[in-house]
């Protein structure tokens, strides 16, 4: 995680610190094949130097960004598990627990999906 480090030290909050730090230490267990990367001041990870996932806090949530496909696949259960989306991105409340397994799912679906891409983003 050391990848992620500085990006985690400037999180002030220290709830909102633990919680990426959190989210961010079962991606690189879980995917343990996934590159960890910082791009855009966000910690990300890729797959064959394609994109699969990216994260980011504000003050209100951590926004999951599995791209508009993932988003798109996984609609119905974003807003089952009660969070707020967008075309791009999922809001994930400071106050609401993580849903692992639909973090997995939106992965999983990103690494098969792109499997054969060669670009950074989908096309």
């Amino acid at each position: 995680m050391e990848t992620f480090a500085e990006f985690i030290a400037r999180i002030d909050n220290p709830e909102h610190q633990a919680r990426t730090e959190e989210v961010l230490n079962w991606v690189t267990e879980k995917f343990p094949n996934l590159k960890q990367k910082i791009a855009w001041n966000q910690p990300m990870f890729t797959d064959h130097e394609t994109f699969i996932i990216g994260f980011s806090v504000s003050k209100q949530h951590l926004a999951v960004a599995p791209e508009q496909a993932g988003i798109n696949r996984f609609s119905e259960e974003i807003t089952q598990a009660g969070y707020d989306h967008t075309k791009e991105l999922v809001r994930m409340k400071w106050k609401q627990e993580i849903d692992f397994s639909l973090l997995e799912r939106m992965i999983e679906f990103n690494i098969a999906d792109k499997a054969e891409c060669s670009t950074f983003w989908r096309k």
